[in-house]
């Protein structure tokens, strides 16, 4: 009876390995858990539209009042979630152990998020917003006018229900297909720190837009102006953890995706605001279900051979070789391009080349060792606007060639052979001439 037993524990022990594997192989590379927190439960029904499109892409959400006693984000030094959604723009303080600092710890430790401010953004928000690399306005009352590009069911009213159309050009972030109505943004604006090389703007206001009091008369020229004015923002750490910034929490609530929309000026109306397919597709985005890359299965050797040595000589003609997918969504596709290069780097890029793909994933480049010996590496540092970056590195040293390892005639040196042989001639000559000459 013990025999049929372990048989078949054994191959219950098999079945599920292989049922892991496969499992691993389709697995996303982020977790699905994120943080929702709200200073008030009603935003959960008001902005229940774009939670549903959340749930629906098998995120798993839980709410959470901002001020909650017992709110925490890791636990035994574990993070609890995989991504925050801050819909607080109003709280003060978080509660538990969650303040500015955590929330900044969450993100370098590879985290994402999704946060939306208002006209009534605490200095909390706006501190969080800051170290992202964007500065909101700081007029507490100000909020993002445009008297030409407002949607025109405010003709009558002071012109901060702006539709805004100004839209960056990466599908990556907004999606292959295009937005065509305007997105509806009532809110505040907010500038990219100009130090900070990794903020986008992704939804940028008019030139005819200004941030100011609605309510008062201009009384000196407004901090923010024009173009410079970002309504929605993104920004990618070097660890590839994303952040959205939106000046609107009105941007993302049901009134405002499901309602029509006509900009001031134009005859053109649309039943539907650009509202629902841009937080969707930058939704995608935040939480890498577009535009991750992963590399795997690097792969290096002589031309010739298959196994990878631990060094390699001068003049040795080599194979580079690495596979990149992009994530899409529901399964890991092969990444094709053309600007994916390789580096032999020893204090500076002796060899620089493209690689090129045979669009299955593979990319590979051939190459000749330098004639410096020293310790290389192979190097693939690889950003692209809107993908996660790749940088890969692998050490190996290069050796000069052995003392049995020379040609027995170096081409180089045949003016010194013919100079020994002449020598050695006209001695023998001479010799011969001062010998039997009288």
């Amino acid at each position: 009876m013990a025999a049929p037993r372990v048989l078949l524990l054994l191959a219950a022990a098999a079945l599920l390995a292989v049922s892991s594997v496969g499992d691993a192989s389709g697995e996303g590379p982020r977790g699905r858990k994120l943080l929702v927190l709200v200073d008030d439960l009603a935003v959960r029904s008001s902005h229940s539209a774009f939670f549903g499109s959340l749930q629906a892409r098998g995120l798993d959400l839980e709410f959470r009042l901002a001020d909650d006693p017992k709110l925490s984000l890791h636990r035994y030094g574990q993070y609890l979630y995989d991504g925050l959604v801050l819909f607080a723009p109003s709280t003060p303080r978080f509660g538990g152990s969650v303040d500015q600092n955590a929330v900044l710890e969450f993100i370098d430790a590879g985290h994402d998020m999704i946060l939306a401010a208002d006209h009534s953004a605490s200095d909390l928000i706006r501190g969080i917003a800051t170290e992202c690399g964007v500065d909101f306005d700081e007029d507490p009352e100000a909020m993002v006018i445009d008297h030409i590009n407002y949607a025109s069911s405010e003709v009558e009213g002071d012109h901060t229900l702006i539709a805004g159309d100004d839209l960056i050009q990466s599908d990556v972030i907004l999606g292959s297909k295009k937005i065509e109505a305007p997105v509806l943004f009532r809110g505040i604006g907010h500038a990219a720190n100009p130090s900070n090389s990794l903020v986008l703007k992704v939804l940028s206001a008019s030139p005819s837009a200004y941030s100011a009091n609605p309510e008062a008369k201009l009384a000196s020229v407004p901090s923010l102006t024009g173009s410079a004015i970002s309504l929605v923002s993104v920004m990618q750490a070097r660890n590839n953890a994303r952040v959205l910034i939106s000046g609107s929490l009105d941007l993302f609530s049901n009134r405002f995706l499901k309602s029509g929309v006509q900009k001031a000026g134009s005859k053109m109306s649309h039943d539907k605001a650009g509202n629902e397919q841009f937080v969707t597709e930058t939704s995608k985005w935040v939480f890498h279900e577009r535009g991750h890359l992963k590399a795997v299965n690097v792969k290096h050797h002589k031309v010739g051979e298959t196994n990878e040595p631990s060094m390699y000589r001068i003049n040795d003609d080599l194979e580079y070789s690495v596979e990149i997918y992009e994530w899409s969504g529901t399964s890991w596709k092969p990444y094709v391009a053309d600007d994916v290069q390789i580096q032999f780097f020893m204090m500076s890029p002796y060899v620089l080349k493209n690689m090129s793909t045979d669009k299955t994933a593979v990319y590979s480049a051939s190459f000749k060792v330098p004639d410096v010996y020293g310790v290389f590496q192979f190097k693939v540092e690889y950003q692209r606007l809107g993908y996660t970056g790749l940088s890969l590195a692998k050490q190996i040293p290069v050796r000069p060639y052995r003392h049995d390892e020379y040609e027995r005639f170096i081409t180089s040196a045949f003016p010194y052979y013919a100079a020994s042989f002449s020598t050695m001639g006209a001695f023998f000559i001479f010799s011969v001439a001062y010998l039997y000459h009288k």
